[in-house]
């Protein structure tokens, strides 16, 4: 019934005569999926246009426009393209988020032995099958799952030790020694919402009206553009809720100094070491932005593929998203794969500026 459905639309137009039907099966042309199926009257098969099998006699060939007119006139479905269900690519996407739901509900992470048998591929299919639908690895995946889960499970858990079962961790030590990578800070720091740290900050203006910089002893950990000084003292606040916030002094004008000239002029560059702190997947993002020249641009998808995982065009979006760091990790130089400039945390209209800036240096 899905293809039948599926045979209801326009595309079917380009089908219209048996000449045409006939050079979309000599052609295996995938665009005619789901607008007829041939069949074969010397086997009794009857197949999608795009089938693999060896191609029939033309004279012993006969169209039907639905899967369930075929089989009324006595014929059954190949069992090599599988005319009756849906297409392989709706198949795996099917079977990788049965995989999804598997690693999101299980109390300890199946292995890919596990995850492979429940979708009925071999280990090295399934792998290859989940990378290319998901632009992750299962072991990625479940890692990112895993960290996500723990990040939530710290903010409502009672104590550490709490969360550390709740996340689904069997043990204290290998929760502390993943916990760098997922958090990008320790498990206390975290649940505190930066408690016990110091974080120096201030509040300048630029060309592209305000900005705030902050800074941790490990580096600078927010640079904040907008219209507003407060809301910009407020953003930092909500991100560090617990962290002592204090304003910056004479030597750390100096930082705030270096950034605003970074904004003025992108191609100078910036030395100064940066805190970053999210998903380990985000890291990974924010570092490849930082590998984009000043003057160019790169695509969602292309940073995509540089980090390794070339489905991931919609994470990459979102991670710049929650990039913190404005001009420090350069995600204006992220545009969309047509060229349009797409979103900016900060507005598209400084996106547009720093670009223009940018390539007139």
């Amino acid at each position: 019934m899905v293809e039948a459905q599926r045979m209801q639309t326009p595309v079917a137009k380009r089908f219209r005569s048996d000449d045409e039907r006939w050079a979309a099966v000599v052609n295996r042309d995938h665009a005619a999926v789901g607008t007829f199926v041939y069949c074969v009257t010397t086997t009794g098969v009857y197949c999608r246009p795009g089938c693999a099998a060896r191609h029939p006699r033309r004279e012993n060939v006969r169209f039907h426009t639905s899967c369930l007119d075929a089989e009324n006139d006595g014929f059954r479905p190949c069992r090599r393209c599988r005319p009756n269900e849906p297409p392989l690519a709706g198949r795996h996407a099917r079977a990788v988020a049965a995989a999804c739901r598997l690693v999101e509900t299980a109390e300890e992470l199946p292995d890919l032995d596990a995850l492979a048998q429940a979708a009925g591929m071999s280990r090295f299919h399934f792998h290859r099958v989940f990378k290319a639908v998901t632009g992750f690895t299962p072991r990625a995946y479940a890692a990112a799952h895993r960290a996500d889960r723990t990040r939530e499970v710290l903010q409502r858990s009672r104590t550490i030790t709490e969360a550390i079962y709740d996340s689904g961790f069997n043990s204290s030590g290998r929760f502390y020694a993943a916990s760098p990578e997922m958090l990008g800070m320790t498990p206390a720091k975290f649940r505190g919402g930066g408690a016990g740290e110091t974080i120096r900050f201030a509040v300048g203006k630029c060309s592209l009206g305000s900005i705030l910089v902050a800074a941790t002893t490990r580096g600078v950990c927010a640079v904040l553009l907008g219209d507003d000084p407060e809301a910009l003292a407020h953003e930092l606040e909500d991100r560090f809720p617990r962290a002592e916030l204090v304003g910056g002094d004479g030597e750390f004008e100096s930082v705030v100094a270096r950034i605003i000239g970074l904004v003025e002029a992108p191609a100078l560059g910036l030395e100064l070491p940066l805190d970053l702190r999210g998903t380990t997947f985000q890291r990974r993002i924010w570092l490849a932005l930082r590998e984009v020249p000043a003057g160019t641009t790169a695509s969602y998808s292309e940073i995509a593929d540089r980090v390794g995982s070339p489905k991931a065009a919609r994470a990459v979006a979102r991670a710049c998203a929650a990039n913190p760091l404005a001009v420090a990790v350069p995600c204006h130089r992220v545009v969309r794969n047509d060229g349009k400039l797409g979103g900016y945390r900060w507005g598209v209209q400084r996106k547009r500026a720093l670009l223009a800036r940018e390539a007139s240096s």
